[in-house]
């Protein structure tokens, strides 16, 4: 008899921090850098009917040994219906016999992992005294990525910019940020001017972010670009920037830089490499305190897997979540 633990949002917002979830992450990163992962690139099931898509990111880690599968969807106007625009679900499977050990909630996994790689990015790539933070957009992933900025960051003003009238107010006021100041920005320049930080994190299909409104010094962490046509910094921007990616095949497809290279408006010469060889130690991510670095993330499903195993097992250890029993 196979036993499957299946895991809710709730279950897995109980079972790992931010904290936590950032070192899982960086394990990730480390065995990525390391070969110690398989990780097809992702799979999309483009429904322009619809408006939206589906992605199948299978992954194996072997430190831990664990595979597993992350299904899930991107509909950007399921606001309209009252619905998330990412939903999904992981499976685990054990790699040595193929059987099946948990299901998870794969919406809230996959903010929570999201968060943490901008905040490994961040870890790395920013100065460290970094005060201002600027949210670019202001859907369900924004929280998460402040969040995990905060946990490296003695983040002092947060600002925020919508693309529809009151959404920064409402995500800033529905978030707890103690003593940091939070202004609500009507546009994006004022939100990302002078900011030390700054978080991209929209489906835009055109720039939103100008060049000559980037402070020297800035760390941006463009986390929206995640298919092709994709686009929230302008190739200038990424011209004059040090470019740092999770995946070369995810982000030459789908990543921030895929239109600016299709356009050949900047070169694959142009990316310093990618950020688990800066977690290693092999490349330098950031050489002064002047220059201005970018983290093109896609999201890799070695994430999600690093993080979902770590709920798995505490979980299991707990008796928290609901167990079947799998014929």
């Amino acid at each position: 008899m196979v036993q499957i633990r299946v895991l809710s949002a709730a279950h897995i917002e109980k079972a790992v921090t931010m904290k936590e979830a950032i070192r899982y992450v960086e394990k990730a990163f480390i065995a990525y850098g390391r070969g110690q992962s398989r990780m097809p690139a992702k799979v999309y099931l483009d429904l322009p009917q619809f408006k939206g898509d589906f992605r199948a990111m299978p992954a194996f880690l072997s430190h831990p040994e664990i595979a597993g599968i992350k299904w899930v969807n991107v509909h950007p106007e399921n606001h309209k219906r009252g619905l998330p625009a990412v939903m999904g679900i992981v499976l685990l499977s054990d790699p040595r016999t193929g059987t099946p050990l948990a299901i998870l909630e794969g919406a809230y996994l996959t903010r929570l992992r999201t968060g943490a790689a901008g905040g490994v990015a961040a870890k790395y790539l920013a100065r460290k005294k970094s005060r201002v933070a600027a949210l670019v957009g202001t859907g369900a992933q924004a929280a998460f990525q402040l969040e995990a900025l905060r946990e490296q960051f003695p983040i002092e003003e947060v600002r925020a910019w919508g693309l529809r009238r009151g959404e920064a107010k409402a995500l800033l006021n529905s978030l707890s940020l103690g003593r940091c100041k939070a202004i609500a920005c009507k546009d994006v320049e004022s939100c990302v001017r002078g900011a030390d930080i700054v978080v991209t994190q929209t489906p835009s299909r055109r720039p939103l972010v100008q060049a000559k409104w980037i402070s020297p010094g800035t760390h941006i962490n463009a986390i929206g670009a995640d298919a092709p046509g994709k686009q929230e910094l302008s190739a200038a921007l990424l011209k004059k920037s040090r470019i740092w990616i999770d995946d070369w095949t995810q982000a030459l497809h789908s990543g921030e830089v895929n239109v600016p290279l299709r356009k050949k408006q900047i070169r694959k010469r142009d990316i310093c490499g990618s950020l688990s060889e800066v977690v290693l130690g092999e490349k330098q991510g950031r050489l002064s305190d002047e220059e201005i670095t970018i983290f093109d993330s896609t999201g890799l499903a070695i994430q999600d897997m690093s993080v979902a195993y770590a709920v798995y097992n505490r979980c299991k250890r707990n008796g928290i979540g609901v167990q079947l029993n799998w014929t």
